[in-house]
């Protein structure tokens, strides 16, 4: 991994601390920073995509804004969830939405008691399903499509 990507992790973890220790709860690294983690190769790392229990992206969304903007985080985004600090940003999305758009259990994603973090075989399935969504075929389907190889090749 690149000094970037691993900066970028050593950030997702930091964040992923303070969220644990103030919600009690194990965030999960998703998108390219997840998948470089996982194929130990370079990918282009825009931001840091965080999946969270979703009351924290609904009910308690309050809380969750005053511990990161009391921890030097901004909110630049509402509608995404999305913070930045020192150039990095953090995005925030509902784990239980895994379910029903990639039809992975969350019982079944792994951790290692600071984070978790999907298998290649579940990355595949978010990839699978994020090539059938509009917004990302517009924006987004040649690098899911790049991923999707990465994968099986990884596989």
């Amino acid at each position: 991994m690149n000094n970037n990507n691993q900066h970028k992790l050593d950030r997702f973890i930091d964040n992923a601390i303070l969220l644990k220790k103030h919600f009690n709860f194990l965030s999960l690294l998703y998108g390219s920073l997840g998948l470089a983690c996982l194929i130990k190769q370079d990918i282009n790392v825009d931001d840091i995509d965080i999946l969270i229990p979703e009351i924290y992206i609904k009910e308690k969304f309050n809380e969750l804004e005053a511990l990161l903007v009391n921890n030097g985080y901004k909110l630049i985004d509402l509608h995404e969830h999305t913070f930045i600090k020192d150039d990095i940003k953090y995005s925030y999305a509902s784990i239980e939405n895994l379910k029903e758009f990639a039809d992975i259990n969350l019982i079944d994603i792994k951790d290692n008691g600071v984070y978790k973090l999907l298998s290649l075989s579940q990355y595949l399935k978010v990839y699978s399903s994020s090539i059938k969504d509009s917004y990302r075929i517009i924006n987004k389907n040649k690098n899911d499509l790049k991923k999707i190889k990465i994968i099986k090749d990884n596989l």
